[in-house]
């Protein structure tokens, strides 16, 4: 079984952007839903209920394939400290981790799949893929459900589908998403309130970076299907797909627009970010995550080699708070984590010069970005 110091020290491929385009949409994720049919809801369940459903699921859980030599704890037997990096690494949700008796999370080696025991339902399943490959992350996470749904008595009605805690997700219990890094949008104006505006009139959600409640750190916005009732998985996928690329779209052309309108103000904000965060001595979470983001967009469009993308999606990860106490081994005051997380951020900077003068930038075709939301 794979200890926590092991899980965290060798991060997923979907973390890091490994071997794919990731420029716009950093990760992919499917999670589904399942209750066990005659059991007490976890929100509602009584702690006995709690943990005679967990008796039930979990050694199906431990006993999938996939899951062989992966991370399976209660969370009872996590310490604070432990659930928040789980957290902050989008393994467990926030309502997960302020769980205790009863509840338990399973992840497998890889860290693409990551199953929570007792969360607002009985299962909460999710998988995460780097970029935008809905279909990529929705295959792994179906050949699980089919193969716990043969030990399970999953709640199902003929005609309102699987049933759930809340009813948004009664249907498929699915909902499919994609985390979007949009800083061109967010330096050009109102373009980003419009495109976020337009995403949600046609029935999607937009939530920041850790989901419903939270807000954007960084310009990463998490988009997301709503509804679930009469519709089958590969069109919630396909609608999703369809709208997402159609944001990455706007963005790329927003980024080569700024390029071309306003070339000196991206170099000065670009510049701007890579000099404060290589001599800061303290900063907070918000201002390194907006920096950093003017770094990830200054990878793309030619102010620094690609692995500074790659870069930044670490450090995005590790200078989270924590991520950080884990680091030290100990619980720490904000403006001693503001020094670490700097000193982190200048150790990583120091592998990269400063910013180029040359663009290589490319975009879409004038056909493609002319597509508008409308058109789904």
């Amino acid at each position: 079984m794979m200890r926590f110091k092991t899980l965290v020290k060798h991060p997923a491929d979907w973390m890091t952007g490994k071997n794919t385009d990731n420029a716009v949409v950093l990760t992919s994720r499917i999670r589904l839903a399942r209750n066990i049919q005659g059991a007490v809801f976890p929100g509602w369940a009584k702690k006995a209920q709690r943990c005679e459903a967990l008796e039930a699921i979990r050694p199906a859980v431990d006993a999938l394939g996939v899951m062989s030599k992966g991370f399976s704890r209660e969370l009872n037997d996590l310490t604070s400290l432990q659930k928040q990096v789980l957290v902050e690494r989008h393994l467990i949700s926030r309502e997960q981790a302020a769980r205790g008796e009863g509840c338990a999370m399973v992840v497998d080696r890889k860290q693409g799949l990551s199953l929570m025991i007792n969360e607002e339902d009985h299962l909460r399943m999710q998988s995460i893929r780097a970029g935008l490959d809905l279909s990529g992350a929705y295959e792994p996470l179906q050949q699980v459900d089919s193969e716990l749904e043969k030990q399970l008595d999953f709640a199902f009605d003929a005609q309102l589908g699987y049933l759930t805690a809340c009813p948004t997700n009664l249907g498929t219990g699915m909902r499919a998403s994609a985390m979007l890094h949009l800083p061109a949008l967010a330096l050009s104006g109102e373009h980003l309130t419009q495109t976020l505006q337009a995403v949600s009139k046609i029935g999607l959600a937009v939530r920041g970076l850790f989901g419903e409640g939270t807000e954007s750190l960084g310009h990463l916005f998490q988009i997301s299907n709503q509804s679930t009732l009469g519709q089958s998985e590969q069109a919630i996928m396909r609608h999703l797909e369809k709208v997402l690329q159609q944001v990455v779209n706007h963005e790329k052309n927003a980024r080569l627009k700024l390029l071309e309108d306003k070339p000196g103000m991206v170099a000065d904000k670009i510049g701007r970010a890579y000099g404060l965060l290589s001599y800061a001595q303290m900063i907070d979470s918000k201002e390194a995550f907006d920096l950093i983001s003017l770094l990830r967009l200054g990878a793309d469009v030619g102010y620094f080699e690609k692995p500074m993308i790659s870069a930044c999606d670490a450090l995005l990860m590790n200078i989270q708070p924590g991520h950080l106490q884990l680091r030290a081994g100990e619980e720490l005051e904000p403006e001693k984590r503001d020094e670490i997380r700097a000193e982190i951020i200048r150790e990583k900077l120091q592998s990269f010069p400063a910013p180029a003068k040359g663009i290589t930038y490319k975009t879409l075709s004038d056909e493609d970005g002319q597509q508008t939301f409308m058109d789904s």
